[in-house]
């Protein structure tokens, strides 16, 4: 051998005993026993064991007992050549007693005839992530469990309310039988009796709205959107007539969704209602109902030429309760609210775009299923 090439060699010991001591990650040669033979300062510092107090020991000492059975099994498999390397997740008992949770690697080196010689294991510290991941699953536990406490918080609410609004209403029908003419002769009665029928109305919108839940995926059933749409527009079909209204259904026949029957029928039905319910006096009315794929979704959109929304004054509370954009008296601001709440309780969501006096576009996020999915 040159002196170059001897040269060569120790240069290429040099850099691999650099990349060895000064990895970020731990690197550790283990011996066919379990034995520490050489560590890296990083394993040092991960596990808080001095090298020389480290090299006295075994990985099995320091190894937590519920994951030593699968290191172990996943060893003898290197060494009997099931397979050719492992990776998992195991836990370390660090010197100061603490757990530390590491993602360990390790294969198996070999001599020239196919011997086995010792294990190269890198160790790398995920305590900090499977800290996260613990914070996130008992948040995600509480949060759950809070949705359960006010879903039964407002099954108990509105049953009440409805009890007693409903107690009010027979009270003030007893004192109209008394007196049919007292709403005529006295203002406060009057009043009493419509913040009576307004109370019934709240109540049975927020029973309508307490009803509606998150739905498992296994619960959602597969569904021709083209069908309900077309069954949708024969139930207004009369609605249709009499505004002179036109309708163009270009829903694919072949595009399935993933949602609840009632839900769906529901959420059609708001939105051709209102696409003719907010029509523009100033040209024949009509809407356009088509869809398309996009990433997962079946996105079904309903696009008429009315009066339209003021989004840059109205965007923000589009979706929510009691709120209404256009002077029309038959409007409480309740539909859309609880369209949404349908939609997004079946894993969808939903989008709008408007111009005053152009036309509003609802554009409805289905999850997709394909044709024949039950």
């Amino acid at each position: 051998m040159s002196g170059k090439e001897r040269g060569i060699k120790l240069d290429t010991y040099k850099i691999f005993e650099s990349i060895f001591n000064f990895a970020n990650g731990g690197i550790a040669i283990v011996s066919l026993n379990g034995d520490w033979i050489k560590v890296n300062d990083s394993i040092e510092k991960t596990l808080g064991y001095p090298k020389e107090e480290l090299y006295g020991l075994t990985f099995q000492d320091i190894t937590h007992k519920d994951d030593l059975d699968t290191d172990l099994n996943k060893m003898y498999a290197l060494l009997n050549n099931e397979i050719e390397s492992y990776q998992m997740e195991k836990r370390y008992f660090h010197k100061a007693g603490h757990i530390v949770w590491a993602l360990l690697s390790v294969s198996l080196v070999k001599d020239e005839v196919g011997s086995p010689l010792y294990f190269i294991s890198q160790i790398h510290d995920i305590s900090s992530q499977k800290s996260a991941t613990k914070d996130f699953e008992i948040m995600l536990d509480v949060a759950q469990e809070q949705n359960v406490r006010l879903s039964n918080f407002a099954n108990i609410i509105t049953h009440n309310l409805r009890t007693h609004a409903a107690n009010l209403d027979v009270l003030f029908g007893f004192i109209e039988e008394e007196d049919p003419e007292i709403t005529l002769k006295n203002d406060n009665f009057k009043y009493l009796k419509e913040s009576i029928t307004n109370l019934n109305e709240t109540v049975a919108h927020l029973s309508e709205i307490a009803k509606i839940r998150a739905v498992s995926v296994s619960k959602l059933k597969s569904l021709s959107l083209y069908t309900y749409v077309k069954n949708a527009i024969y139930n207004v079909s009369a609605l249709l007539k009499k505004h002179n209204f036109d309708v163009v259904n270009n829903i694919n026949p072949d595009h399935c969704i993933k949602a609840i029957p009632a839900y769906l029928d529901s959420i059609i039905l708001n939105l051709l209602t209102n696409a003719i319910k907010y029509r523009s006096s100033e040209r024949l009315g009509q809407v356009v109902l088509s869809s398309y794929l996009d990433n997962g979704f079946v996105v079904f959109t309903i696009k008429d030429n009315g009066v339209g929304i003021d989004l840059d004054k109205h965007g923000a509370n589009m979706f929510q309760m009691y709120k209404t954009f256009h002077r029309n008296k038959d409007a409480i601001g309740l539909g859309l609210f609880i369209t949404r709440n349908q939609i997004e309780s079946m894993g969808g969501k939903i989008s709008v775009n408007s111009a005053i006096n152009v036309g509003t576009t609802f554009s409805v996020f289905f999850k997709n299923a394909e044709k024949g999915f039950n």
